[in-house]
């Protein structure tokens, strides 16, 4: 069954709760919680907030900000939450080094919590843009082989690109990510900060993004795969309304 989940950006616990009931209304079963140094809530205690409203809610592990040498400092936490899985990435130093960090890879922290959590199903990150196609192939397959269920990818904007990955990635166990860009500014990010494709013509409208969003979802459910929004700018509600 293709499963949806809404990635919710934690600026802070009133609005996270808020734009949770929201889309539960629309008929949401999961979220996703990103962790940004730049806001006070991690990505754990807004699923502990969420437990209850939420059915299914899966923090983002940043693999620098875990010491290998001691257990797992969030063990408790994502118990406690009731946390069934989460998504390891590698995560950008802070800018300021305001966190200590550690010289280790996704694959090792996938590694740490199948001996520490095994209950934990662990998800893994997929980018088509930072790497050549075979590289980001490979190591998504390392990230298989070293534990993780299966692949969340960085949003597309074309079903081209969609179709291509499809066709080369080791699973199927997938979520298709997509986004909203609707301002020159935000399409200069994914262009200029993550090396994203565009294709030539791209409407910056809300509407254009909404219909691609529905296209990928059924893309996802052609292909035995899932399907993740990160709505950006937007109400996640406004975004979703008439696609979930």
């Amino acid at each position: 069954m293709t499963r949806i989940s809404v990635e919710l950006v934690p600026r802070s616990r009133s609005k996270l709760l808020a734009e949770a009931q929201e889309v539960v209304a629309l008929g949401v079963t999961q979220v996703n919680i990103p962790d940004l140094l730049r806001f006070s809530t991690r990505s754990w205690q807004g699923c502990e907030l969420l437990r209850g409203v939420v059915p299914g809610c899966m923090p983002h592990i940043r693999a620098i900000d875990i010491n290998p040498k001691l257990p797992l400092s969030m063990a408790y936490n994502l118990q406690a939450a009731g946390v069934r899985e989460v998504l390891i990435v590698q995560g950008d130093a802070p800018s300021d080094m305001s966190q200590r960090t550690y010289n280790v890879t996704s694959l090792e922290i996938i590694r740490k919590f199948q001996r520490e959590m095994p209950d934990i199903r662990v998800w893994a990150g997929f980018d088509p843009y930072r790497q050549s196609m075979a590289r980001e192939r490979d190591y998504a397959e390392a990230k298989l082989d070293a534990g993780a269920v299966g692949l969340i990818t960085q949003p597309f904007f074309d079903r081209r690109l969609l179709e291509i990955c499809a066709e080369v990635l080791p699973t199927r166990e997938v979520f298709w990510g997509a986004t909203s860009v609707t301002s020159e500014g935000s399409l200069s990010y994914w262009q200029n900060r993550n090396l994203a494709v565009f294709p030539r013509h791209f409407p910056l409208t809300l509407e254009h993004n909404r219909a691609f969003a529905r296209e990928l979802l059924a893309f996802a459910r052609e292909v035995g795969g899932h399907a993740y929004f990160m709505p950006v700018r937007e109400s996640a509600a406004a975004y979703l309304k008439g696609i979930v």
